[in-house]
């Protein structure tokens, strides 16, 4: 059942999340979701998506939409536009990056390092022994991008976006415990993404104070749209900043149960165009 959301002012900026949430189980967007958002859009709302990914890997997803738009990528490390246009950069200083490293060594397979470039070396590890258990269709799809660098401190010489590690959520724990304790634990923001059913779990680790929640308002403020007529949709951890700074949340039907409880609106899962749901409540979109 839906939860019905309480509006005092109109949405002006609608923060969407990519996966888990715009796209289906089959990594689609559905029929529905696609002409609510072009309504949405056509009422003179604005649509930035907010995601994990990096800009180039979202950007097919984003040019499918047939208008022009912002988005967070890199969860909140950088905005930038479809046409390529950069309004923030937040990377992960190498000197952090490089104690970083040294610190997981025990997690070397697991390791993937992202740079703010669009050619090979826009994405380092060392080899994908272990990431192709868990993330191999990610890697293919990426294929043009990756270079091998052993050891991956090597790929150092300029700030990378963020490191990220990749692998069995019971693998992924402990690879949190470990930066927890670590010695960059006060320079890094720690952002975590669970996928159950997979077995799967992104730890993606950002400068500190970097995240999707602090983008957005970055936006918003520049925009000059309050965060009472911002609205927001996500279902896994690394949304929570997002979610939180939004007036008009929503947390979709499949998201992870822990974000059921701070009590913010839920909407139909992603196999039932849960995107369209919440836009029809909030925006009257249908």
């Amino acid at each position: 059942m839906l939860k019905s959301p309480v509006v005092t002012l109109p949405v002006r900026l609608l923060a969407i999340d990519i996966d888990g949430t715009l796209l289906n189980p089959e990594f689609e967007i559905s029929a529905l979701d696609m002409a609510a958002l072009r309504r949405i859009h056509q009422e003179g709302v604005e649509v930035v998506l907010v995601t994990g990914r990096r800009h180039t890997f979202a950007l097919p997803i984003a040019k499918q939409f047939g208008f022009d738009l912002w988005l967070i990528s890199s969860n909140g490390a950088i905005t930038r536009s479809l046409s390529g246009e950069t309004f923030h950069r937040d990377l992960l200083p190498f000197s952090t990056c490089l104690t970083l490293c040294e610190d997981m060594k025990d997690f070397r397979g697991n390791t993937v390092l992202t740079f703010d470039t669009e050619t090979k070396g826009a994405i380092v590890l060392e080899h994908m022994d272990e990431l192709n258990t868990s993330i191999q269709r990610w890697l293919e799809k990426n294929l043009a991008y990756i270079d091998f660098v052993i050891p991956i401190e090597n790929s150092l010489i300029t700030d990378p976006v963020q490191a990220m590690f990749c692998g069995s959520i019971t693998r992924m724990r402990q690879v949190l415990d470990r930066l927890a304790a670590g010695p960059a634990a006060e320079n890094i923001t720690v952002l975590r993404t669970e996928y159950p059913a997979r077995d799967l779990s992104i730890v993606d680790v950002l400068n500190t104070g970097c995240s999707k929640g602090h983008a957005l308002e970055r936006w918003a403020n520049h925009r000059g749209i309050g965060r009472e007529q911002v609205m927001a949709i996500g279902d896994n951890y690394n949304d929570i900043e997002m979610l939180a700074f939004a007036g008009v949340p929503f947390i979709m039907g499949n998201a992870v149960e822990e974000l059921r409880r701070d009590g913010w609106n839920v909407t139909l899962p992603n196999d039932q165009n849960g995107v369209a749901a919440a836009g029809e409540q909030v925006l009257g979109s249908s």
